[in-house]
């Protein structure tokens, strides 16, 4: 048996293929259980649900969430990022839901604070800042939680940058801002609350 349970779609978040498409490389490759674990995002869940089904495939509900933790015997206490990979809760959870929708609010303020700086760094290089129809044009292209890759990608369209990694390397890490912290007990108990697992 076949088990992929860490994809990210284009359709709800920052990965590089639509759901159809996933699911599509998912029978070629004779994978038998998935799950679309996206940033933030539980928005394509019950479609994946449904496409598993009709294609026979298991389903497991998946997400992915940033969370901070801390040690007070690991670099002296000091907060560290990480991913926490949740699966098979009820995505209807209103408390689940409520949580998401906070932390897409605070990914919007956060890429407009990023363009902010990256903006500082295109008038010190002579270069045309961004302006308002920029940040609309990116937001049209974002059918899921907005990340760091979609401010990349458009910097690819507009000749900013020669790729998303070179977006990256020359923008978007040192013109970074911080993500909503979600501690690791809150995301644990969010998920366990929804009848997940982590």
């Amino acid at each position: 048996m076949i088990i992929d349970l860490h994809i990210h779609s284009s359709s709800c978040s920052d990965g590089t293929m639509t759901l159809e498409e996933i699911f599509a490389e998912a029978v070629r490759r004779g994978i038998n259980v998935l799950s679309i674990t996206d940033h933030d995002s539980i928005d394509c869940q019950e479609t994946a649900m449904l496409v598993a089904k009709e294609l026979g495939l298991g389903y497991i509900a998946g997400l992915e969430l940033n969370v901070s933790f801390s040690h007070p015997e690991y670099r002296g206490g000091k907060p560290i990022s990480l991913d926490f990979l949740a699966y098979d809760f009820d995505f209807r959870n209103p408390e689940l839901l409520a949580k998401l929708h906070l932390l897409r609010d605070h990914r919007i303020r956060r890429a407009e604070r990023i363009l902010e700086n990256i903006n500082r760094e295109l008038v010190c290089e002579g270069l045309t800042p961004f302006d308002d129809r920029d940040m609309e044009a990116i937001e049209a292209g974002v059918d899921g939680a907005f990340g760091r890759p979609h401010i990349a990608d458009y910097m690819v369209k507009k000749d900013l940058a020669a790729s998303r990694q070179d977006a990256f390397d020359r923008y978007l890490v040192k013109c970074n801002e911080p993500k909503m912290p979600v501690s690791l007990e809150e995301a644990s108990a969010l998920i366990r609350g929804a009848g997940g697992k982590i």
